[in-house]
């Protein structure tokens, strides 16, 4: 099977390094990948994560979309209860005047942060909830018809998309006949029943006429698995400290290293990387045919968080060759 390969980037913060760093880090791989053929390049929305760079999310979409030519750049995703409709869409119809065609608009409805800083971000608490989505979405899409009075989102709308881990934007993605992007990398028990329910509940609209599928999957590619499995390691232990309470950089390679972990630490760790593709090219082929015989998605958006930038380039490269990419 044959679909198109995305990147989704959180703008990984290693330790030692800086956010600046991280951020040109960022722009580097974006050029990279699309020299390899990938078709989209989505930044993610996160907040007081030491760990991620990307919160500016508007912001560094320009950036990136400025420095490449042909991908698509998008957001993966705006938390839109985080923000006001009027605002994402004079930044996306900002982002889609300057780069017509170019742009996507990724939607989510979980705040992406600790509820402190979600207060901080909305600034009253009657704003808190994201029960309002729907309406959130309508709103926003209002701003973007030809008739709205928004400048410059009237008439510069950009593809819009709802992201999801359960299956509450799979539903609605499915009866407003929008495009649908599941976070398999974090959720993968749900990825199955999720993509199900888009389907089932799909609605042909103006934008679609049949349903459009994307997961995202956490992809780690080396020469050999010993390699990859040790470049997965920085990762698996971020993710066991921010579980813990404790976020931070992504650790060394050999702060992973030399980790004891207790058993229930060591099953977290574990259960983690068990969802993730990772090893030689030809194990990451297999094991990515076979997620999408599963799921029948139309594309795959690929996140990779390693602590090496010229490895996490690495990978992407070793991926975009046994599929062609670059054809």
């Amino acid at each position: 099977m044959t679909v198109p390969f995305s990147v989704l980037d959180l703008a990984p913060v290693a330790s030692g390094s800086t956010s600046g760093q991280a951020l040109r880090n960022t722009l580097d791989l974006a050029r990279r990948t699309e020299a390899l053929g990938y078709h989209r390049y989505w930044l993610a929305e996160h907040h007081a994560m030491p760990g991620i760079a990307s919160s500016a999310t508007a912001v560094l979409i320009g950036q990136v979309a400025a420095a490449t030519e042909r991908m698509r750049i998008g957001s993966g995703g705006i938390m839109l209860p985080n923000h006001a409709p009027m605002v994402v869409a004079e930044q996306f119809g900002t982002l889609e005047a300057l780069y017509p065609g170019r742009i996507d608009l990724g939607l989510g409805r979980a705040p992406g942060t600790d509820q402190a800083t979600a207060r901080a971000l909305r600034r009253s608490p009657e704003a808190l909830s994201a029960d309002d989505f729907p309406e959130q979405v309508a709103e926003l899409n209002g701003y973007f018809d030809d008739k709205s009075v928004i400048t410059p989102a009237a008439g510069n709308g950009p593809p819009v998309w709802l992201l999801g881990s359960s299956g509450y934007s799979a539903r609605l993605a499915g009866l407003l006949g929008l495009p649908f992007a599941f976070a398999h990398h974090f959720m993968a028990r749900n990825t199955l029943p999720a993509l199900a329910l888009y389907r089932e509940s799909f609605r042909p609209s103006s934008v679609l006429s049949e349903p459009y599928s994307m997961i995202g999957v956490s992809v780690m590619a080396a020469e050999t698995d010993e390699k990859a499995r040790e470049m997965s390691r920085p990762q698996a232990l971020q993710f066991l400290r921010l579980r813990q309470g404790l976020p931070g950089p992504l650790p060394t390679p050999e702060d992973a290293a030399a980790q004891v972990f207790s058993p229930v630490e060591a099953q977290m760790v574990k259960d983690r990387l068990a969802d993730q593709v990772i090893g030689s090219p030809a194990t990451v082929r297999a094991e990515l045919d076979a997620l999408l015989e599963r799921t029948g998605v139309d594309e795959v958006m690929v996140v990779t968080s390693v602590y090496h930038h010229e490895d996490r380039v690495r990978s992407y490269e070793l991926l975009a060759d046994p599929y062609d990419l670059a054809r």
